[in-house]
């Protein structure tokens, strides 16, 4: 559990590392991510987050097709989003 914990703190500080840009851009890297992590369905997964222009690119890995649709959906909702690349990779666990 204590891992679990500690891989998504490093995922999270990685992923911030990625998401510096412009102050649109930092906004919508925040909202993405707190969207992300709210959902029950793919807030536990490491999902990193960068914005360039608007465009979010999701990279990591989740457990099915429909945890990477999921997040590709949730990061289309979020003001500001001009495009989404998903690079989510599925794994089974």
């Amino acid at each position: 559990m204590h891992f679990r914990k500690a891989l998504a703190v490093f995922a999270l500080s990685v992923s911030f590392l990625f998401a510096q840009g412009t102050p649109q851009d930092d906004k919508i890297y925040d909202q993405v991510r707190m969207k992300l992590a709210a959902d029950p369905m793919v807030g536990r997964g490491a999902i990193e987050v960068a914005v360039k222009s608007g465009e979010v690119t999701l990279a990591g890995k989740v457990r099915s097709d429909k945890h990477k649709q999921k997040a590709e959906h949730l990061a289309k909702k979020v003001k500001g989003v001009t495009g989404v690349v998903n690079n989510l990779r599925v794994e089974y666990p």
